[in-house]
């Protein structure tokens, strides 16, 4: 049940007059204040409505403020209700206990009426912020969902090998798979050629790099190429199934092309020191001490299957 806006305190009293004082200065105070004089009565109470705190008194006929303190932190929709005991015995072992069954504060009777409304007050306010903090927090988890929803939806979409061109065929935008291609297919860099659909054969071992060019028609400020690649070797896929993540197979396979940790860094767009330190993970995951060993390890992977 939703709390309600006004703060409400649950007075839980054999005899509320005595803490009539008390009642009248919170409710002028703004607070919504509930009694109860039993056990009994408080759980037809808290059935209805769910306070923000409980002022309970210790000594009542029958049902003690223990027993109902159990009970409550026994529920699972009151266990979270803070309470303050109130009682005439001011001794050590008294407030032990009261603190051992779950209570925030312990206040003895008869009360200083301002002392009392003070520490309410305190404990209503941290009551709010806890629940300000919670509500917070399910709004940044939802938030982090939404967002982990979208980048899974963007690194899906950015798995395809895209470049997009102005007129001049400066690069607009491209995707790591197609800066890959590029490296491969032209180590010497990027042809004008490549801005119009065709093959394009590997310079050195198997693969076809095939190009297919898409615009918006009467316009041609922008046009969009898509990579597409056939009998070509393994890539850095096959290289997951060494346990590396999706990134460390790319950087493993780049390695194992010959490829420097400075040129792998240009290819992949990121900077030489986090190269490095993507190496010194490969190096522990794959159980090799150097790139030599790496090198043997991924060229096995990346192997071409024999027909």
């Amino acid at each position: 049940m939703p709390p309600p806006a006004q703060p409400t305190l649950l007075v839980v009293d054999d005899t509320p007059a005595s803490l009539g004082v008390v009642c009248d200065t919170l409710r002028r105070e703004g607070v919504r204040v509930l009694l109860a004089e039993s056990g009994a009565a408080a759980r037809e109470v808290l059935a209805r409505t769910l306070p923000d705190l409980v002022l309970l008194d210790v000594m009542m006929p029958g049902e003690d403020g223990f027993a109902l303190c159990a009970a409550l932190r026994a529920h699972p929709a009151w266990r979270e209700i803070p309470i303050i005991f109130l009682t005439s015995i001011d001794v050590a072992e008294q407030k032990v206990r009261a603190f051992a069954a779950g209570a925030v504060d312990y206040v003895t009777k008869p009360v200083h009426v301002p002392e009392l409304v003070a520490r309410v007050q305190v404990q209503l306010a941290l009551r709010a912020a806890r629940r300000a903090l919670e509500t917070k927090n399910h709004e940044l988890e939802a938030e982090v969902a939404v967002r982990l929803d979208a980048e899974e939806q963007l690194a899906a979409s950015l798995d395809r090998a895209v470049l997009v061109l102005d007129r001049a065929g400066t690069l607009l935008f491209g995707t790591r798979p197609a800066h890959g291609l590029i490296a491969k297919y032209f180590p010497a860099g990027r042809p004008a050629a490549l801005a119009a659909a065709g093959k394009f054969p590997a310079p050195a071992g198997q693969g076809t790099l095939i190009v297919r060019r898409f615009s918006e028609a009467g316009r041609d400020d922008t046009v969009m190429l898509v990579f597409e690649e056939e009998h070509a070797p393994p890539g850095p896929a096959a290289l997951i199934a060494l346990g590396l993540t999706v990134r460390q197979a790319e950087v493993a396979y780049w390695v194992a092309q010959g490829k420097s940790n400075g040129e792998t860094a240009i290819i992949l767009g990121t900077s030489p020191r986090t190269i490095d330190k993507h190496m010194e993970r490969i190096f522990i995951r794959l159980g090799v001490e150097n790139r030599s060993s790496l090198i043997v390890t991924a060229g096995e992977r990346l192997r071409p299957a024999r027909g």
